[in-house]
């Protein structure tokens, strides 16, 4: 059907008559003929108490359309109440919205849900511009394109610290970009799942240490975020999916550790920290002392400055008995076949290996470095120094560095060293 055969088969509905249509009849105009037409304009004027509404169309059937083909219907207000039977209401919700009210639409959505722009204003078209549908429609589309991005490589992010008198958490989430790490949804569920890893009983293992956590550790646990744009209780699984469809990027939690003690303090220390609790390089560890805490004060400066240590240093190993045989093995080696090439006697080589050892064995063994703070010093004279001044014996339990990021490379390329938890 043509443009011009299928607006006169429209007359009936507009009130015209053929070969000269007039002025549109809007008590005639009802859904069902609007819908053949595109709308090219929507004004209001204003006189008064009185209101007058025009409304451009333009008949089409697939083809550009013509000037020709485009009438124009006019009403007052006195008219709207005589004809509520033809759906009104429903047009001017769907297509005569003001610009205005739409971009407060938008922003409204926006604002509760962070997601692009773009995707905000599909959602609001597709559900006739009423917010709460589309608020449900993009939280819809959000977790379809959340479960597809849940693959791509996502080595941002940020650690997350949660501690009491005798426990301390550390966990990390993950994200692709730093922008989205800067993100307050994201800090505040970092934030969260932290006070959350602090409730994980160590089913293992039933003495104070460190225990490992993954995100199965979580499975059971419920989780409220209690912000404006993301809230109620719901599974931990089910925050980070809502969160990473609001981000637009892979969201994942990857790891997490608790250590404990029940004589000593808990110290830590976070680099680079955007505020409390949050950092991208965590140093964690436990200071013992036989009898029970006392001075907790030096305790806790000490256990700082050690704190603050690890993170600089990045020690692998406590103390050279937990140096692994593999490790020694194989630094051991290296360190024979760089001797040997010097061209020295036998005797010559074994020593310069000998000596070598004990470099390797301060560069990677906690209580061998020289400590960042004195480097006249190792930690180990550190803790024989604390421990004349609070009259007890004290020494590191346990000691944990993470980094935002750490190993993700190392899946692929198995060169980069992590810190062991002792």
């Amino acid at each position: 059907m043509g443009v011009a055969k299928e607006y006169r088969s429209l007359l009936p509905y507009l009130g015209g008559i053929e070969g000269d249509p007039g002025p549109l009849d809007p008590r005639r105009l009802s859904l069902t003929s609007l819908v053949q037409f595109q709308v090219v304009s929507i004004t209001m004027a204003f006189h008064g108490a009185a209101k007058r509404l025009s409304i451009k169309l333009c008949g089409f059937s697939g083809r550009q359309n013509s000037s020709s083909t485009c009438r124009r219907a006019s009403w007052d207000s006195s008219l709207w109440k005589e004809t509520p039977q033809f759906g009104l209401g429903i047009f001017l919700r769907r297509f005569s919205a003001s610009a205005s009210d739409q971009v407060n639409l938008i922003k409204q959505l926006r604002e509760r849900t962070s997601a692009p722009i773009k995707d905000v204003k599909a959602a609001l078209m597709d559900s006739n511009w009423d917010i709460e549908l589309a608020q449900k429609e993009l939280r819809k589309r959000g977790k379809v394109l959340a479960s597809k991005k849940s693959s791509r490589t996502a080595a941002e992010g940020s650690l997350a610290l949660a501690q009491n008198e005798s426990k301390a958490a550390v966990i990390e989430l993950n994200c692709e970009t730093d922008f989205v790490a800067r993100n307050e949804i994201f800090q505040l569920l970092a934030l969260s799942l932290a006070k959350q890893a602090l409730l994980v009983e160590n089913s293992s293992q039933q003495v104070p240490g460190p225990f490992h956590l993954t995100p199965e550790s979580f499975e059971d646990m419920k989780l409220n975020l209690d912000h404006p744009k993301i809230n109620g209780e719901t599974t931990i699984q089910n925050a980070i999916t809502e969160v990473a469809a609001m981000m637009g990027e892979n969201v994942r939690l990857r790891r997490g550790i608790v250590i404990s003690t029940t004589q000593g303090v808990i110290s830590t220390y976070l680099h680079t920290s955007p505020q409390p609790g949050l950092g991208r390089i965590a140093g964690i560890l436990s200071l013992e002392v036989d009898g029970g805490k006392t001075q907790a004060d030096a305790l806790q400066r000490v256990g700082s400055e050690l704190a603050m240590h690890v993170v600089a240093a990045k020690p692998l190993f406590l103390t050279k008995e937990l140096v692994s045989s593999d490790a020694l093995a194989n630094e051991r080696e290296i360190l024979k076949s760089q001797a040997e090439a010097s061209g020295k006697p036998q005797m010559a080589i074994e020593k310069m290996v000998e000596g070598r050892l004990r470099k390797y064995f301060e560069e990677v063994v906690l209580m061998e470095q020289k400590f960042i703070m004195n480097d006249s010093i190792n930690i180990k004279t550190v803790l024989d120094n604390l421990s004349k001044e609070v009259g007890s014996s004290v020494k590191v339990g346990s000691f944990f560095r993470m980094e935002v990021g750490e190993g993700i490379q190392r899946q692929e390329d198995a060169s980069e060293p992590v810190a062991q938890a002792v």
